[in-house]
């Protein structure tokens, strides 16, 4: 099964831009661009989360992040202590100056700190309907409880209806989308995707379904069935950011053009790829490593002579303009 979010005639193939076969003509400079992501988010300044994540992770799988900061967490490693949020009349502003000088081809939600500023998100969103939306939903177990009911209710009534993708941990879409759940067994992916379909979205990735044997399953599926499920061993390390690293990437690779079951295969693995270079900063959690692609590979034991002098010559200048 293909599924697009974008035309498949605006899809970006990778010998579009090499093959001149392909198009007689000479290409037109944004199709020469990276693609473009308007993100809501706020800001990490542990680098676990946020739009620090988000900008990292969709660089590296070739987006161009247009980041609008809906407010500020204060926060280590380890945990969040309080988040102070913009504005919504800040955040309309960002994203009108932006839109109306660029094309975005996707449109991501991260979190936006208030009710307030869903409502302007939404209202966005709703300006730009050919546009498609990620949506992801984090935990918001270390905010204040008063907080997070009307968040909630406010994301459900206005963003979902928005939503083209809504990405989240099981446990998390569980609580939120079906409180009142009495099955002998937790929900599944399809049962969360069909709550999630009532309020209009199509498509939903579900992470962190636990499974025998020290392994998490991912799936992604559509009110009427599973359309994809990839499964990963369980790392011992508690992560912090992998939400946000997975519907970056997701949200990255759609842009560009990927039918929806390869982009989430794609990103599924790149999160894979993250957690299993993660390192830990501080004190704290271990963070995904985002740029786990530009380490070094190691060098063969032997290679180096332990009484040559260091080598601090810098690398040939082969940057293009």
């Amino acid at each position: 099964m293909t599924i697009y979010l974008l035309p498949a005639d605006n899809a970006r193939k990778p010998g579009d831009l090499n093959d001149p076969s392909q198009d007689a003509g000479a290409p037109a400079e944004h199709d020469l661009n990276p693609p473009c992501v308007l993100v809501f988010n706020a800001s990490d300044p542990s680098g676990a989360g946020g739009l620090g994540a988000d900008a990292l992770a969709m660089g590296s799988v070739g987006a161009h992040i247009l980041p609008v900061v809906t407010g500020a967490y204060a926060r280590d490693t380890a945990e969040i202590f309080d988040h102070f949020p913009f504005d919504e009349e800040a955040i309309a502003e960002q994203a009108r100056a932006i839109l109306e000088d660029v094309e975005v081809q996707l449109i991501k939600v991260g979190f936006a700190g208030t009710t307030e500023a869903l409502s302007t998100i939404a209202e966005t969103a709703a300006d730009y309907p050919e546009v498609p939306v990620v949506a992801y939903m984090p935990n918001l177990s270390w905010w204040d409880e008063n907080l997070i009911e009307p968040y909630l209710d406010a994301f459900r009534e206005l963003v979902l209806p928005q939503t083209t993708v809504l990405v989240g941990n099981h446990s998390t879409l569980w609580r939120w989308l079906l409180p009142d759940w009495s099955g002998d067994r937790p929900p599944g992916a399809r049962d969360i995707a069909k709550a999630a379909g009532e309020f209009g979205v199509p498509y939903t990735l579900v992470t962190g379904l636990m499974l025998p044997d020290q392994f998490i399953d991912n799936v992604l599926a559509s009110p009427q069935s599973v359309l994809a499920s990839e499964k990963y061993e369980r790392l011992e390390a508690v992560f912090a950011g992998a939400g946000d690293t997975l519907s970056a990437a997701l949200a990255a690779l759609l842009a560009s053009g990927a039918d929806l079951v390869a982009a989430t295969t794609e990103a599924l693995a790149y999160m894979d790829r993250c957690l299993d270079a993660g390192f830990r900063p501080g004190m704290g959690h271990v963070l995904p490593d985002r740029l786990f692609w530009a380490e070094p590979e190691p060098e063969e034991e032997g290679d180096d002579d332990p009484d040559a002098p260091p080598d601090f010559a810098l690398p040939p200048h082969d940057t293009r303009h």
